[in-house]
């Protein structure tokens, strides 16, 4: 995992990145995976390195990095936002794009944060969805502006 050592993290911090190696570990086809705060900060993210040692010559993030899928997730995010808002659609749930080479989902946690999974392109969509939304159930409620920030700082200590 690219964030940092758990090491002096809240337990609910601790938690929630036991939670999100596992959506990586756990579900077949999933590359990378991402968790951004509504303005656009990334706040966990997973090791891209996880999937090479899988696969060994495919790459398996955009770019191969964690910076790159947070970025696009909240692209993804805020455009369909303001597609919902022109639409008078409500809240966005879930999106996901599919692409010849791969797939990307992004799923709403809480007060604008997102989930995002970049995963391959024969993935099983409704398996990593499903998976997708037992994180966001389980994070949900504790991704407090507290937690928020200590995730934020813990992220930039690494970088």
């Amino acid at each position: 995992m690219t964030a940092p050592s758990t090491f002096g993290l809240s337990t609910e911090a601790r938690n929630l990145h036991w939670l999100l190696s596992n959506l990586v570990e756990e579900v077949p086809g999933v590359h990378s995976v991402t968790v951004v705060s509504s303005d656009g900060l990334m706040l966990l993210s997973s090791d891209p390195g996880l999937a090479t040692a899988k696969e060994p010559g495919r790459r398996t993030g955009p770019r191969g990095s964690s910076a790159d899928l947070a970025t696009i997730v909240s692209g993804i995010g805020s455009l369909t936002i303001g597609a919902a808002k022109l639409m008078d659609g409500g809240g966005v749930k879930q999106t996901m794009v599919a692409m010849e080479e791969g797939s990307v989902f992004v799923m709403s946690i809480s007060d604008g944060s997102l989930l995002g999974v970049h995963a391959t392109a024969d993935c099983d969509m409704s398996v990593v969805a499903y998976h997708m939304a037992l994180f966001v159930g389980r994070a949900g409620h504790v991704l407090t502006p507290e937690l928020r920030s200590e995730l934020r700082k813990s992220m930039e200590s690494t970088q």
